[in-house]
């Protein structure tokens, strides 16, 4: 049985949760999880890891059980959560990393990337987008309408994603057995964004998600210069980022490992052992790789 310690620590007056497992002095992986969930997204995948590699998932701050400060008492904006998250590593000690990036925790980690280049020695992105391609229109339209104008006239569109059945929602479509999903995943992710205030913390974070893809040229440029080894593993049934975000990676790393899988947005809950496959596979390529460079 793998021991998988659940942990917190202060950082930047921020209390951070985060899930510990392996190793230590091993290959480190980093895991960034999205919305709206927490580090308990990977609870099947931290073990599947641990025995070669020492495994660190936190709660981004407003999920999970990390703090949750009102946006009056912390700006809630993914460059305040990728602060959190590289003040996290420094106070693990943690300086050389691979990632894996899902939804939300993709701006986060190209965010890490772009600071600090040489930490990065690999990335896995699960349906977390780098480029405009993977936006698939019919889910993005109201969140670009409420960063463009936010107020009582968009607001609706967004607020309805933190509803219970549009939670569920994401879990289940492209998927071909919903049956095969835990129910509980769904009901604990709306509980948290439930929780009382923390609607508001959601929704500074969907009017804030329009300085990412600004971003991406930068990103386009660090992929270009460092060459990065990168995995993508896409749930290919995602509404949310299309599989068109994953090809889309080839364009500035031709080496890029791309595998479209059936699932959703959500791949773990359903394809956990074809991804584990792919990740162990990737990491004991690439994190050897980079032993012997370093």
């Amino acid at each position: 049985m793998v021991e998988v310690h659940h942990r917190t620590a202060t950082v930047d007056g921020q209390r951070v949760f985060y899930r510990e497992a392996g190793p230590v002095g091993a290959p480190v992986v980093l895991l960034l999880h999205g919305f709206p969930t927490s580090s308990r997204m990977f609870r099947q995948l931290i073990p599947a890891l641990a025995d070669r590699y020492h495994v660190i998932a936190p709660d981004h701050v407003g999920f999970g059980r990390s703090a949750t400060p009102t946006p009056a008492e912390f700006d809630y904006t993914f460059d305040a959560l990728t602060d959190i998250t590289q003040g996290l590593l420094d106070r693990l000690g943690i300086d050389r990393f691979a990632m894996y990036v899902q939804d939300y925790g993709a701006p986060i980690g190209w965010r890490l990337a772009l600071r600090r280049p040489a930490a990065v020695q690999a990335i896995i992105s699960q349906n977390g987008n780098a480029y405009d391609d993977g936006f698939v229109p019919s889910f993005w339209a109201g969140v670009w309408a409420y960063t463009q104008a936010p107020g009582p006239d968009t607001e609706g569109g967004v607020r309805g994603a933190l509803e219970l059945e549009a939670i569920r929602w994401q879990y289940v479509t492209g998927v071909r057995e919903p049956d095969l999903l835990d129910p509980d995943t769904w009901t604990l992710d709306h509980a948290e964004v439930s929780r009382p205030g923390n609607d508001e913390i959601q929704l500074a974070l969907f009017r804030d998600y329009a300085t990412n893809p600004p971003l991406y040229p930068a990103v386009h440029e660090y992929f270009r210069t460092s060459q990065v080894p990168l995995l993508a593993i896409w749930g290919k049934g995602d509404e949310i980022f299309g599989p068109g975000g994953a090809t889309a990676f080839a364009r500035d790393l031709p080496d890029a490992e791309i595998h479209l899988i059936d699932g959703g947005h959500f791949l773990l809950e359903s394809a956990l052992d074809t991804a584990v496959g792919y990740i162990r596979g990737f990491l004991g390529r690439t994190t050897a790789a980079a032993g012997r460079a370093a």
